[in-house]
């Protein structure tokens, strides 16, 4: 046992977590944090608002698959935290965010700068920890981990009175937690296991949907046997992007709102769907009443609440996505006896047939720079290991339809609560958990305003990211449903050419370039791989260009509008 303060115990128990670099803001109720920081060998990159730290902190996380963690003071600085726990939350990613709070006797006394942030996030964690004594710090921080990165991955919130970091104590490091539940089930039931192995080898049109469980277990591998196993076709939800190559010729790309034309069409053909840690949510499957009703579904998630939860599984396969999988391959291997179907057989004749007439239609003849173009030859540019983020509007679901990933686990976004800002900060962490792979923001003008700030740690920490602004002066998603839906009646979404792009990216001493057509966009791509600066295109395209297909919100895939 040692003698430390709680900051000190915290620091040290972040650092043997394997905690290498922390994304936060320091502020008066967190002060003694940030001074046991000041000697650590933990690296601190300092976000321009708190939001942004969080988000950091995500992009972290997802490319590392190990937790984020990011710091925030008391009350404003807590509640900045929100929406990017909210997003974690909503995208299963391991947080732990650690705030500062006013001293245990002036809790609930409205102190400076005290806020509830446990009763306001506690419904978008996984759970909520407040060290009443510096000794809980070491354990709180094991069990904070455990929580977060095991089962369905998520945040964890630890706010620390001011006092519980001063006070001194005798402190111990824990080897294990002490939750008292049972840690969740990684291996499913081989009962289930084989079942839905049955289910699969009769099947006449087999098909899998792979989801973000694919992405969180790294079942990249497991998926690709399986798939080829099966000589099954592969579609994905937006938030599986990524967790097959889209290059591979099983893969049918993105179902939902904005999925490819044939993956939309073929999906609700399957006479089996397996769903690979995907959780049948609206913007995939449309209109719940209308999807799947004539396919028998096995449903493999390590959720147990999401079996079920929107649409009703023959099979639950309760468990690691990755271990479901592997084990699905041995059960399929084990009952084929060496049988296998080939690319001649019915079902793969009519998705090939349904690709090719979709597929071979290409894009209208260019006038301009388009969205899917530029995407088209950011894919052609573009080595097949970088990183990707994107913010969330046209731009993002143009990436869905037109940016082939080619390697599993460097495509990411946000989903499930859909945020605005989110892509820029995300590309900074991600950058800091793979500074050897470039890392590439897809973003829109409109969205990227929401955390622009991000660039300056970009530059200050060396983070040489690069960001491509699709800009439409408009905030297109929006605009493009009052088109639709509205009349063409716009408010609150014209941005009238404010900011000037460049100048912004040069005002945060960041490299800022403007590209009017496809050879100046070309070139500047590959000049920014070179850069050791972070960059900024800013890349002009007609405002009123739209996203198509389209899966209008309370519809059925089968509703689809294509133009």
């Amino acid at each position: 046992m040692t003698e430390m303060s709680g900051s000190e115990a915290l620091i040290e128990a972040l650092r043997r977590e394997g905690v290498t670099g922390i994304f936060g803001l320091p502020g008066g109720a967190n002060l003694p944090i940030y001074d046991a920081l000041y000697d650590s060998e933990v690296r601190h990159i300092l976000a321009r608002h708190e939001q942004c730290a969080a988000h950091m902190a995500d992009g972290y996380a997802r490319v590392s698959r190990k937790p984020g963690v990011c710091f925030a003071t008391s009350g404003p600085g807590a509640t900045n935290l929100v929406t990017g726990i909210a997003t974690a939350f909503a995208d299963s990613s391991p947080l732990i965010a650690v705030t500062g709070q006013v001293p245990k006797d002036m809790i609930g006394r409205d102190a400076f700068q005290e806020t509830d942030v446990i009763g306001i996030v506690t419904p978008i964690t996984k759970y909520t920890f407040q060290p009443q004594s510096a000794d809980e710090i070491p354990q709180i921080v094991k069990n904070a981990f455990t929580i977060a990165s095991t089962g369905r991955p998520g945040p964890v919130l630890i706010d620390i009175p001011k006092d519980s970091q001063t006070g001194r104590a005798e402190m111990v490091f824990p080897e294990k937690p002490n939750l008292r539940k049972k840690p969740p089930t990684t291996t499913p039931d081989p009962v289930l296991i084989e079942k839905a192995a049955t289910l699969l080898l009769e099947a006449e049109r087999p098909m899998i949907m792979t989801g973000g469980g694919v992405l969180l277990s790294g079942a990249f591998a497991e998926l690709q046997a399986l798939a080829e196993l099966l000589v099954s076709p592969v579609v994905s939800t937006f938030k599986g992007k990524g967790g097959f190559s889209e290059t591979h010729p099983l893969s049918l790309g993105p179902i939902g709102m904005h999925g490819h034309i044939e993956a939309n069409k073929l999906v609700t053909e399957a006479d089996v769907l397996l769903a690979a840690g995907a959780r049948f949510s609206d913007r995939s499957v449309g209109k719940w009443e209308s999807f799947g009703n004539e396919m028998k579904i096995i449903h493999a998630d390590i959720d147990p609440s999401e079996v079920g939860k929107n649409k009703e599984a023959q099979v639950g396969l309760i468990g690691d996505v990755k271990v479901t999988l592997r084990e699905l391959v041995k059960a399929i291997k084990t009952k084929a006896m060496g049988k296998s179907k080939d690319q001649d057989y019915p079902w793969i004749k009519r998705v090939n047939e349904i690709k090719e007439e979709w597929r071979s239609k290409g894009l209208p003849a260019p006038r301009e720079i388009t969205g899917p173009r530029l995407l088209k030859k950011m894919r052609e540019i573009l080595p097949a290991s970088c990183l990707y983020t994107t913010e969330v509007g046209q731009h993002q679901m143009w990436a869905s339809l037109h940016f082939d990933v080619i390697q599993p686990g460097t495509f990411f976004t946000s989903t499930g609560l859909g945020t605005m800002g989110w892509g820029l900060p995300a590309a900074v962490g991600a950058k800091f958990a793979r500074p050897d792979l470039p890392v590439v923001d897809i973003a829109g003008d409109g969205s990227i305003q929401m955390t622009e700030s991000s660039l300056a740690t970009a530059v200050t920490e060396n983070l040489p990211i690069i960001v491509v602004v699709f800009n439409n002066n408009m905030l297109g998603m929006v605009a493009q449903w009052q088109r639709l839906f509205y009349n063409r009646k716009y408010i609150g979404v014209e941005n009238k050419g404010i900011p000037d792009f460049v100048k912004l990216a040069e005002a945060y001493g960041a490299h800022g370039v403007r590209a009017q057509s496809m050879a100046e966009f070309e070139k500047a791509l590959k000049s920014a791989l070179s850069t050791e600066v972070a960059t900024v295109i800013d890349v002009p395209i007609n405002p009123e260009e739209d996203v198509y297909p389209f899966v209008a919100p309370g519809t059925a895939l089968k509703d689809m509008i294509i133009s």
